[in-house]
């Protein structure tokens, strides 16, 4: 769990700040939040314009009225804010973790060739996948269903569904996300196997 100093005056009122614009941001009012946290109405309006001194039991119960945790409450910016991406040339694809949750990543990469006409070199594994189209237009292959993506245009799909995605009618580009175990089934599948399905993400362990 993160400490908070009381002698930081830049997170003192960073957390009064972000309790009240968590509060306007669900539509209460201070006495609702206050019921809420078990709090009276001027105690919030007090630690909400600085007046009263946090205590840490309080902020753990605002914490929770507000359905957030402790640790969210008083996370600061880390210096690593910007992050430059793992390039992969022989695939024409950059990746970046999310540090937020580090079972995630996000894939940008350009496709030249249509999908796989054949259904048995579609694939199948454990996961959810998100993409956004960015340049071009896609052709995404789920299951016995055929979808034309074009520029702007997003589709997310349990990857249980045997899928493949290609470039229609000229390159395209796109930008996909993958939870943890659609990542580790593209892993696992991308080890000796044609690359049918992009965009696969390079072997880093």
């Amino acid at each position: 769990m993160l400490r908070m100093e009381q002698n930081d005056g830049d997170l003192d009122s960073l957390v009064r700040k972000r309790i009240r614009a968590l509060r306007v941001a669900q539509g209460w009012s201070l006495e609702e939040l206050a019921g809420r946290a078990n709090l009276s109405q001027s105690s919030l309006s007090r630690i909400e314009n600085g007046q009263r001194r946090l205590a840490l039991d309080q902020l753990v119960t605002l914490a929770r009225a507000l359905d957030t945790t402790l640790d969210q409450l008083v996370e600061t910016a880390s210096d690593d804010v910007i992050t430059s991406p793992m390039i992969d040339g022989a695939h024409g694809l950059m990746r970046w973790p999310v540090k937020g949750d580090p079972g995630m990543t996000v894939v940008r990469q350009r496709m030249t060739e249509p999908p796989p006409d054949n259904p048995a070199r579609m694939r199948a594994h454990p996961g959810r996948e998100w993409l956004v189209v960015l340049s071009g237009t896609a052709t995404l292959m789920l299951g016995h269903r055929r979808f034309r993506v074009e520029t702007n245009q997003a589709a997310e799909f349990p990857t249980m569904l045997p899928h493949a995605i290609g470039a229609e009618g000229g390159p395209c580009e796109i930008l996909g996300i993958f939870d943890r175990d659609a990542r580790r089934g593209h892993l696992r599948e991308s080890r000796g196997a044609a690359k049918d399905c992009a965009p696969d993400l390079p072997n880093t362990t």
